[in-house]
């Protein structure tokens, strides 16, 4: 499911050298593609059905000009469409065999979404420094997610404190280093097809590991992130408010 890094012994060799070039993608089937996609709705991820590439890598929707082709919802109902039960995820997954998924963010978890280059770095730091790091995906257009616990969906709407870092699918352009996917957003989940040759989203860490506090990431992420774009961290600012 997952590319491994092991255990703490001999973990460094094992990220230099996954630093230094990808592993190889392997193909999934159909199989090992609703096998995930089952895995992720497992531990609790909700889903539903999005756009896919087509031939001419271009989007399986019939909007002229897509903005983000094969990476948005079928459904502009996606928010109350998304789910965890298996029987629904298998019809999606066998009427629609070439469909990729979104999951949810804000419900069960959120995702820090940063450029590839920060993405790694980070992740061998928090590796090297013993944080919990839960799943991680990698994006071929640049981007590596990690998957966190939610910061919540609590219903008194005075319970909630926005995050100067939160990201919803239209001001994805205002956030191009560190993006935190919460409520209203989604991320594309693997196994998901990209426009372009071979291009996908595929787990670099898959689901076997639990879901932390983003909190726990969110320093070292927002360090990496400052550097990439030339400018000074603002912990203060960016993370989040500890609860009244």
């Amino acid at each position: 499911m997952s590319a491994e890094f092991g255990g703490r012994t001999g973990r460094q060799g094992k990220i230099s050298q996954w630093l230094r070039g990808r592993r190889p993608k392997e193909a999934v089937g159909d199989d090992g593609r609703e096998a995930l996609l089952l895995a992720a709705a497992g531990v609790g991820l909700p889903l539903a059905p999005a756009a896919y590439p087509t031939a001419d890598f271009r989007c399986s929707c019939d909007r002229v000009g897509c903005p983000t082709p094969a990476r948005h919802p079928l459904s502009f109902a996606w928010q109350t469409q998304s789910t965890t039960d298996r029987g629904q995820i298998e019809r999606w997954a066998r009427h629609q065999p070439q469909a990729n998924f979104i999951t949810a963010t804000g419900m069960v978890h959120d995702v820090l979404d940063v450029p590839l280059e920060v993405g790694r770095e980070a992740l061998e730091r928090l590796l090297d420094a013993g944080i919990e790091v839960g799943p991680v995906a990698e994006s071929d257009d640049g981007r590596l997610l990690f998957f966190t616990l939610t910061r919540g969906t609590p219903e008194d709407e005075d319970e909630w404190w926005p995050c100067e870092l939160d990201c919803h699918p239209e001001t994805m352009d205002e956030h191009p280093g560190l993006r935190w996917h919460c409520r209203g957003s989604y991320v594309l989940v693997p196994p998901a097809r990209l426009p372009g040759d071979n291009q996908s989203v595929h787990w670099v860490r898959g689901l076997e590991h639990p879901l932390p506090d983003p909190l726990t990431l969110l320093e070292v992420l927002t360090d990496a992130c400052a550097r990439y774009i030339g400018e000074e961290p603002d912990h203060a600012n960016a993370a989040w408010p500890s609860r009244r």
